[in-house]
């Protein structure tokens, strides 16, 4: 199993969202975060100048099966990706053991019913 972090601009969310929901995945937690990136520079609006630096991010977080990493990275760079500079970052880790609560399942089980295993 891996967890998918991904950190991407505000305005690509819904956008990721559908890509992931038609990639067959259902289930992500996601925050509002901020974070300072490398570029410096300010931006012009209404004659007040605004330091970007500081910048509004969603993280999208996901556990998957090791057979759904490929095809979740693909989603959310397919979506998310605007060949500018601050598009974000995804990072994949390792997951150890996945535990259901309500029935005790462990493993890749836990996150997905049986019944709907693909």
């Amino acid at each position: 199993m891996k967890k998918i972090e991904a950190i991407i601009r505000k305005v690509k969310f819904e956008d990721v969202k559908e890509s992931l929901l038609e990639a067959d995945i259902e289930w992500f937690s996601y925050y509002e975060v901020r974070g300072i990136g490398k570029s410096r520079q300010g931006r012009i609006y209404r004659g007040v100048v605004y330091d970007t630096s500081c910048i509004e991010r969603i993280l999208i977080s996901v556990i998957v099966r090791d057979k759904n990493t490929e095809a979740t990275v693909s989603a959310i760079l397919k979506a998310a990706q605007t060949g500018e500079i601050g598009d974000g970052r995804i990072f994949i880790i390792p997951v150890e053991e996945a535990v259901r609560i309500r029935t005790g399942e462990r493993g890749d089980i836990a996150l997905y019913n049986a019944e709907n295993e693909k």
